[in-house]
């Protein structure tokens, strides 16, 4: 199809070299500019999260907790269980390596990222106080910056389309459901998936945040440890190839053995650190700036507490949930089929869990992406809000929900390539006021104490 090379064509475009500067390169300057002051918190962002500080009479509208749980509940999912499968069926074991660093350095950026996001919250159309990118660019930048807050916020309309979580998770139902029941998969059974995750989608998202929150906290944690006992297993029952596969992790990121993608700017090996990072920030979205409007909302005064909650992110999302998804892909040997997105995953399960493995992926896909489904719509929102003011924010939520039938739809190739360019997008004015104002953030560390 010609609309499907098109996406193609610009997605590779996008994601060249000086995306990748910005990301990685810029990351790298954060973490040597706050001489890794921020990861020397980790623990005490661990008490933050757990309740420790939290203060009632802060402004915000949700708990640490919360936040972070609605940033988790968008970034686990689909990244993690499709978008792991792929970069290893495109690049290989080698690819695992290059989403690790881009998780490392996706915890810096999503620190300051997020401290940004309390430090300039603004206020929208009808008074209420809100934070994100598009809102820290014009407090702390200015208004003469308003041009790049657009920019993001138009971006931000298409990035946050769940077109991609719905085309995997309509793809698991008809893998592991449908099709061993005996049903013939068509567009019509797509159809009727589409309409069931619409009727589901709405009675959450039409609630707002609070509720969105309040079903993500509760979701979200709970099947998180299901899904990390269920990878655990199959790494334990599979002992004995973990450690040569660790090896080939390493091995395979610097020759680039195994990728089967096109070749393009740096050769075999740039190709693949591009699609280990390309992956790596559609897992934990650090430096793209969604989560940022999702912590902007916690009840807290403190921008340094909030970042360090927000630094926790990629370290559960890429660190450890898609190292773990990763090494159940390689060490059961299916990585070596011609399978990819949720089916390779699947077929894992099933190698080593033959009698549940798939149904109980089947549950945890569910549950995640429904998950994302609701985070991203309120992402969505906000950049609506931002444009066209509070009282037409609403709106999005129709498109948002249309939009569900067309992931439903349509093949996995289109949806990844458009998502991919409209998050390469958001990242340009995210990290480049991110940099900027890095000095703030700075000062504000320094003077932060426990």
């Amino acid at each position: 199809m010609e609309i499907e090379k098109l996406f193609s064509d610009i997605s590779s475009y996008i994601w060249g070299f000086p995306l990748i500067i910005l990301l990685i390169g810029g990351g790298l300057y954060l973490i040597i500019y706050s001489k890794f002051i921020p990861f020397k918190y980790f623990f005490h962002a661990i008490d933050i999260v757990r309740g420790k500080y939290d203060n009632s009479n802060d402004e915000g509208e949700i708990s640490h907790f919360a936040a972070l749980s609605t940033a988790l509940s968008a970034t686990v999912g689909m990244g993690n269980i499709a978008g792991v499968s792929i970069a290893i069926s495109i690049g290989g074991p080698g690819a695992i390596f290059w989403m690790w660093v881009s998780g490392i350095i996706g915890m810096s950026t999503k620190f300051f990222t997020s401290s940004l996001a309390i430090m300039f919250r603004g206020k929208d159309s009808a008074g209420n106080i809100q934070g994100g990118p598009m809102y820290f660019i014009i407090e702390g930048l200015g208004k003469k910056w308003k041009s790049l807050a657009v920019f993001f916020s138009i971006c931000g309309l298409i990035g946050a389309l769940p077109v991609f979580n719905v085309n995997q998770l309509t793809q698991a139902i008809n893998d592991i459901l449908l099709t061993p029941m005996g049903y013939e998969v068509s567009f019509q059974t797509n159809l009727l998936i589409g309409i069931l995750l619409i009727i589901i989608t709405s009675i959450v998202i039409l609630g707002g945040l609070k509720r969105i929150s309040s079903v993500a906290s509760k979701l979200v944690p709970f099947m998180v440890f299901v899904y990390m006992i269920s990878v655990i297993a199959i790494i334990i029952i599979n002992i004995e190839e973990l450690p040569s596969y660790i090896k080939l992790i390493f091995y395979d990121a610097f020759t680039g053995l195994n990728y089967k993608g096109d070749s393009i700017t740096g050769g075999v090996l740039g190709s693949l650190i591009i699609l280990g990072i390309r992956r790596g920030a559609f897992s934990n979205e650090a430096g793209i700036g969604m989560a940022p409007m999702a912590h902007g909302a916690a009840k807290t005064n403190s921008p340094i507490r909030e970042g360090l909650v927000a630094m926790l992110g990629p370290a559960i999302d890429t660190l450890f949930i898609c190292t773990l998804t990763a090494l159940a892909i390689l060490i059961t040997g299916v990585w070596e089929t011609d399978l990819n997105g949720v089916t390779l995953t699947a077929a894992a399960f099933s190698n080593s869990l033959p009698l549940f493995g798939k149904y109980l992926l089947l549950v945890c896909v569910i549950v995640f992406s429904l998950s994302s489904l609701f985070t991203y719509s309120y992402y969505g929102t906000k950049c609506l809000s931002f444009l066209l003011g509070e009282r037409n924010k609403k709106y999005y939520n129709y498109i948002y929900i249309i939009s569900i039938m067309l992931g439903a739809t349509t093949s996995l190739s289109l949806m990844i390539n458009l998502i991919d360019t409209f998050f390469a997008l958001m990242a340009i004015p995210t990290m480049l006021a991110t940099i900027i104002l890095a000095p703030k953030v700075i000062k504000a560390l320094n003077k932060y104490k426990i």
